[in-house]
C-alpha cells in the first residue's frame, strides 16, 4: 500500500481508531494499523472502501472476523463496518469510559474486540482527564 493511500485513510479517520475511537496521539509508541474490514482471506480487497484505521488493540482482537456472537442474545451477528455503519448509531461512550453497544452490531463488536477490558476503559478515562486538563 502506498503512502498516499495510507495518508488518505488516516485523514478520513481523523487519526482515530475507527472501532474504539481512541486518537493515535495517545499511543505514541504504536502506529495504528490500516486494516482490511473484510479480510483478504474472505475476499476483501485493498480498496479505500475496505480499509480502516484501527488501533493495535482493536485490530489484534478483530483479526479476520466478520461476525461474532451477540453476548445478550446468543445470535450470530456481523461486526461494525466503519465504511457503511455510523458509530453513534451502534455505540455510546459513557462517562465511566465504557463503550456500550446500542444495537446487536454494537454489542457484538464491543465484545469481540474487547473494547471494555479494564485497561482499555482506564485508557479512555485517562484520555478524558487529559482533555479536561488541556482546556
Amino acid at each position: 500500500m502506498d503512502d498516499a493511500t495510507k495518508q488518505v485513510i488516516r485523514q478520513r479517520a481523523h487519526n482515530r481508531c475507527e472501532y474504539c475511537g481512541v486518537p493515535q496521539q495517545y499511543y505514541p509508541d504504536f502506529t495504528f494499523h490500516i486494516e482490511h474490514i473484510v479480510a483478504r482471506q474472505h475476499g476483501g480487497v485493498e480498496d479505500l472502501a475496505n480499509l480502516a484505521l484501527a488501533c493495535h488493540l482493536c485490530n489484534n482482537k478483530k483479526g479476520p472476523n466478520l461476525a461474532g456472537i451477540d453476548p445478550d442474545t446468543g445470535e450470530l451477528t456481523r461486526l461494525f463496518h466503519p465504511r457503511t455503519d455510523v458509530w453513534s448509531e451502534h455505540f455510546r461512550l459513557t462517562d465511566s469510559g465504557v463503550i456500550l453497544g446500542r444495537t446487536p452490531i454494537g454489542r457484538t463488536t464491543a465484545y469481540v474486540l474487547g473494547m471494555n477490558a479494564s485497561v482499555r476503559v482506564q485508557i479512555r478515562l485517562r484520555i478524558a482527564q487529559l482533555k479536561v486538563e488541556e482546556q
